[in-house]
């Protein structure tokens, strides 16, 4: 899985802070770097700078609960199937290598399907008549 391509879907609302992050650099910098100035490491849930930024979090915060890349991934899967994203697209963004993964991975997020499906079809025969 780990040389699978992903899509990301970026939102424009990280625009203000992406550009703050970039204010002052050079085209060939990177944004973020690791504390000694080199690549940041892949990050996972209990040692690396994602693991040291939640724990951060969790000490600011007595509410803040631990959370995990993985998790992250699940819950950006969520939000996109909850948004109505294509199944393809949530196959692309994931890194699937089809969309049979994604849908056995996730299928109990599509418990109003059928009833979307009638709802498409009651509006569309209205449009016909």
């Amino acid at each position: 899985m780990r040389d699978s391509t992903r899509t990301v879907a970026y939102p424009d609302f990280l625009d203000e802070e992406l550009a703050a992050a970039c204010e002052g650099k050079h085209s060939d910098d990177r944004i973020w770097n690791a504390e000694d100035g080199t690549f940041l490491r892949a990050g996972h849930a209990y040692e690396g700078w994602f693991s040291g930024a939640v724990s951060r979090c969790m000490k600011a915060d007595a509410t803040f609960r631990r959370v995990t890349p993985h998790a992250l991934r699940h819950t950006a899967a969520s939000l996109a199937i909850s948004a109505g994203a294509n199944v393809k697209v949530v196959q692309r963004m994931l890194g699937h290598k089809s969309a049979k993964v994604t849908l056995d991975t996730y299928a109990a997020l599509f418990p109003d399907d059928l009833d979307n499906v009638t709802d498409a079809l009651s509006r569309q025969r209205a449009v016909l008549l």
